[in-house]
């Protein structure tokens, strides 16, 4: 067990042309499992379920994550709180318990922790950058106290909220990484990718990419295009990607939130684990060595990612123990058409089928066109009403 400031930091890694691989999706694993809930998708686990959000974080580190990120999505104190979510821990309780939790894990392996912000319900009511800043502030007090080894600002839809984010982050002498959940149309405010990465950069971020909202080739398409505007303002920085594991060709700026299927219908979409080896070798050849995973990424993916860059990395998860790689572990089965799927080209080769003969292979997203500064999106402290509720049940009947 490495004591905490012996392993090197996450930039000597990536300064050196290591490969990095990130962990998955806590929020949706968690709800899936009974422990977060769909709506608010508030963190209150690593406080009232320590072993739950524990286990998850063993099972990333077996499969190859290098990191384990603090389990602190949406724990401000403003979405905690926000349309009527009660909770019985503060902020600052959970904030510290998942520290903890990902500092337990981290030791127990080559892992580093890093504490992550994300997009607040503030910047969505048109708050003040100060009154924004105010609250990352709180959430990052937590982290020096806990002595994270970097920081991410993640899941921003504007690249504004994630300057200020990056502003915040960066006074603390730490390593910051900022991840946007956009898409190559840019932000919502039109922002393009080139342009938000060289303004990420600008703000003082060492890492830059996207995470959620869009699958993994798109958002290696992405960061590609965030790469090439860094390249062309003449600054440097690092790459990374941690996309959804759902694909989704039909998504428009607002990514995967705007599928009718979302968040509960989203499982046809998965990719498979192989799907997950094209991903991590086209992120690698795209120049992108932080990789790793969002929303539906479970740990067998990202041991996909690890297996995939092995030669890279010089070496194999310790999950790896439990699968053979391209199914070669199917030779043991007592059926001999399964032992016949025991090769690579086979699983390259098969396009999988969905079993719903009934189904559509791509929906027709949502499309509300509304973002910071709509009413719609003014965000409160008091439980949705149903008098706030009947238009918007009207509006989205009409849409369908």
């Amino acid at each position: 067990m490495a004591p905490v400031g012996s392993k090197r930091g996450v930039l000597e890694r990536l300064d050196a042309g290591e490969v990095v691989i990130g962990d998955g999706g806590f929020v949706f694993a968690l709800e899936k499992r009974g422990y977060v809930k769909a709506g608010p998708w508030t963190p209150e686990a690593a406080a009232e379920h320590p072993e739950a959000v524990r286990q998850l974080h063993r099972e990333f580190l077996r499969a190859g994550s290098n990191v384990m990120q603090t389990f602190t999505f949406y724990a401000s104190d403003d979405k905690l709180e926000n349309r009527g979510n009660t909770l019985t821990f503060t902020g600052q309780q959970i904030n510290e318990a998942a520290c903890d939790l990902a500092r337990e894990v981290a030791s127990e392996g080559d892992a580093l922790v890093a504490g992550g912000v994300s997009q607040t319900p503030s910047y969505l009511s048109c708050k003040s950058e100060d009154e924004v800043k105010k609250i990352f502030k709180k959430q990052l007090d937590v982290f020096i106290k806990k002595n994270v080894d970097f920081l991410i600002a993640e899941y921003f839809e504007h690249v504004e909220e994630a300057e200020w984010a990056i502003q915040v982050l960066k006074a603390t002498g730490k390593p910051v990484a900022a991840t946007l959940c956009i898409g190559p149309e840019g932000d919502m405010h039109g922002v393009t990718p080139g342009e938000c990465a060289v303004r990420l950069v600008k703000a003082g971020a060492d890492i830059v990419g996207v995470n959620c909202h869009f699958d993994p080739m798109t958002c290696v398409k992405t960061v590609s295009m965030m790469k090439s505007g860094v390249e062309k303002a003449g600054l440097k920085a690092h790459y990374m990607t941690q996309p959804l594991a759902y694909h989704t060709p039909d998504c428009s700026c607002q990514g995967f939130i705007d599928l009718p299927e979302f968040p509960f219908a989203l499982e046809p979409r998965i990719l498979t684990r192989w799907e997950m080896q094209h991903y991590a070798r086209e992120a690698y050849k795209a120049g992108i060595r932080y990789i790793g995973g969002c929303c539906g990424f479970a740990p067998y993916h990202i041991r996909a990612v690890a297996e995939e860059l092995a030669t890279e990395r010089g070496i194999l998860p310790e999950a790896s123990q439990k699968h053979g790689v391209w199914g070669s572990g199917l030779e043991m089965h007592t059926k001999p058409w399964v032992r016949a799927r025991a090769r690579r080209d086979y699983w390259e080769r098969l396009k999988p089928a969905s079993g719903r003969p009934l189904c559509p292979s791509m929906s027709t997203p949502d499309g509300w066109g509304v973002t910071r500064g709509h009413a719609e999106l003014m965000q409160q402290k008091e439980a949705t009403t149903a008098e706030q509720l009947r238009p918007l049940f009207q509006k989205s009947d009409a849409k369908h």
